[in-house]
């Protein structure tokens, strides 16, 4: 594993729930921030745009996250999920 492929993945293993992050693309309604709302063997991020929900892989996500914009200022826990 090379030195960029570590920070890559030292940067999601720090994720927190409420974490807001920048994607390398932008969605189509413009927007290219998202706000994690699931950490696990897959991530779930929602648009701060539009509030369209994603759900991937931890290897995508990893590939796709540009950058953590801020991270959350307390961990969520055990949010229920209506989406």
């Amino acid at each position: 594993m090379g030195v960029d492929a570590q920070k890559e993945a030292a940067g999601v293993d720090e994720l927190l729930l409420g974490d807001l992050v920048q994607m390398r693309k932008t969605h189509p309604c413009g927007s290219d921030k998202w706000t994690v709302i699931r950490v696990g063997a897959d991530i779930k991020i929602r648009c701060s745009g539009c509030g369209r929900i994603v759900m991937m892989d931890r290897a995508d996500f990893t590939k796709r996250m540009k950058k953590v914009i801020a991270h959350a200022t307390e961990p969520i826990r055990g949010t229920n999920e209506t989406d």
